[in-house]
């Protein structure tokens, strides 16, 4: 069963002493989950349940705090209980059991490794950046395991990105030589070579890196389409210019500064043929921004210069070096794409999800999230209409009921859609109003017809309203309905999108104003 962590919704509205004890307590969670991956209790479970004193007589365990533990990772959604045998969650049976294709206990422990750098955190503020270094008596077998340790971790990382990656390229016909850049395991190469036969990778990154990059290649079967360049990215790469299909360029942006990844970007250009693409795969500020914002604070802990960047400061280096770029294309985990090249109708040729697309753009005017919903899940009791009738001294406004779309007619209209997305904002409610109108005049410049929009609240957008008759009004091209006065359960509609909403309390400041975009 899926859980919901409350420090992991990093949500503003949950305010007071209780959202900073979830935070301040958000290590005891991610240190239960270390210790059962290092005590490998999910790939102990994986043949079949086992009791407590079972699992602890095999981990070298006390039974009553094995059971206690046990209990605790049922809490966190990694396992259940049937009557006294444990077994593995879904997640569990696919993330966390060792020898199994999508392992991720490798990253995981990393990020436990990682630890002793984030307390000195203050020191590295005082500092202006990085203050704890490899020991210069550190010999380079020592160098070399982190090395393969780091590359070993991320390798599983690559390999599920790359599965969320691939599908944009759907209908590429993908040819001839691919590089990517500061490769790592080479697991996105990989991920390209297996979707297209016809192709062969190039991979560029430091002798250290690329002697385990090969080991791991080889083990993919991939060795005869594969070559090697063991120099540094961010000196003038030794290749032909104009001679790659396809330039990848992942998990690097964010381990350098604007200079160093300005010359990336140029070497990417000088290397790429007339039709290429270039691919950037990063973290991005305006997808995920808690994560982002850490992963940033990351960055500066543990490296020289490196920092996450706005995706419109990359595509202003690719525009600079007179690149098409598509928006940023958040995927569904806390990365995203930006897809850039010379010919329009390379980038006409990618499988681009519209609605994808439109969510960028949503972002990009100013909401807070554009979340995809499917109308089925949007939800019209019987009883809403009831809350407008009695309880809102607003009743009878213009465009709120009985002025406003009945239930049975939301209902109706629903019918006619697929899609749609909701919008979070915040207050002036003009402000969030007119931003609401923008949003669908961009669905349906983007090619969504029928675009149409509910917002919230009742109607702001005239400093006075020159409604007498509850019927005329003065600018109808910009007014719609709120969600609530037509007939929707935010609150329910919300909830089913995976989205945290309470009730306001008479003392809380903090306000979410939500409006519907529904598309097709």
């Amino acid at each position: 069963m899926q859980r919901n962590l409350p420090f992991l919704k990093f949500d503003p509205q949950e305010t007071g002493p209780q959202y900073l004890e979830d935070l301040a307590t958000g290590y005891w969670f991610s240190q239960a989950l270390f210790t059962a991956v290092e005590l490998e209790v999910f790939t102990f479970l994986d043949v079949e349940g086992k009791t407590a004193d079972q699992l602890a007589k095999l981990l070298g365990l006390e039974t009553k705090g094995t059971e206690r533990f046990l209990h605790a990772l049922c809490s966190l959604g990694l396992l259940t209980q049937d009557d006294k045998c444990y077994y593995n969650t879904n997640i569990a049976a696919e993330c966390l059991v060792k020898h199994r294709a999508g392992y991720q206990g490798d990253s995981i422990l990393w990020r436990r490794d990682l630890l002793p750098s984030w307390q000195n955190l203050k020191s590295c503020l005082q500092a202006g950046g990085r203050v704890v270094f490899a020991s210069s008596d550190e010999d380079n077998q020592q160098f070399t395991e982190r090395t393969r340790k780091y590359i070993g971790a991320m390798d599983r990382i690559a390999i599920a990105k790359v599965k969320e990656i691939m599908p944009f390229f759907g209908n590429v016909n993908l040819t001839g030589e691919i590089v990517d850049v500061g490769a790592g395991s080479g697991a996105v190469a990989a991920g390209f070579l297996a979707a297209f036969p016809e192709t062969k990778a190039l991979l560029i990154d430091s002798k250290r890196v690329l002697d385990y990059s090969q080991e791991l290649m080889a083990e993919r079967g991939l060795c005869e389409r594969t070559a090697y360049c063991k120099t540094n990215i961010l000196e003038p790469w030794p290749v032909e210019e104009k001679r790659f299909s396809l330039v990848i360029i992942s998990n690097i942006v964010h381990a350098y500064a604007e200079a160093e990844i300005s010359h990336v970007l140029a070497q990417a250009v000088l290397c790429l043929k007339e039709d290429g693409v270039i691919l950037v795969h990063d973290f991005f500020r305006e997808h995920c921004p808690e994560k982002a914002t850490l992963f940033d604070l990351n960055m500066f802990i543990n490296t020289y210069n490196g920092k996450v960047f706005n995706a419109q400061w990359v595509k202003e280096r690719l525009a600079g070096l007179k690149l098409y770029a598509t928006e940023l294309i958040p995927l569904k985990t806390d990365t995203g794409i930006i897809i850039a090249s010379s010919s329009e109708e390379k980038l006409a040729s990618l499988c681009l999800n519209p609605i994808t697309m439109l969510q960028s753009k949503m972002k990009k005017l100013g909401f807070t999230l554009a979340q995809p919903i499917n109308t089925d899940n949007i939800h019209v009791p019987a009883w809403s209409d009831l809350r407008c009738r009695y309880g809102c001294d607003r009743y009878g406004s213009p465009h709120c009921p009985p002025n406003s779309p009945i239930p049975d007619k939301t209902r109706e209209l629903l019918r006619d859609y697929r899609q749609a997305l909701l919008l979070e904002g915040e207050p002036p409610t003009r402000d969030f109003q007119q931003l609401v109108l923008q949003a669908e005049k961009v669905a349906f410049e983007a090619g969504f017809y029928k675009a149409f929009s509910y917002w919230a609240g009742p109607c702001a957008i005239c400093q006075s309203c020159s409604v007498t008759d509850g019927v005329s009004c003065a600018k109808p091209k910009n007014a719609r309905p709120s969600m609530e006065g037509a007939g929707i359960d935010v609150f329910e509609t919300v909830k089913r999108a995976g989205i945290s909403l309470h009730p306001l309390s008479k003392d809380n400041p903090y306000v979410k104003y939500f409006g519907l975009l529904l598309l097709e």
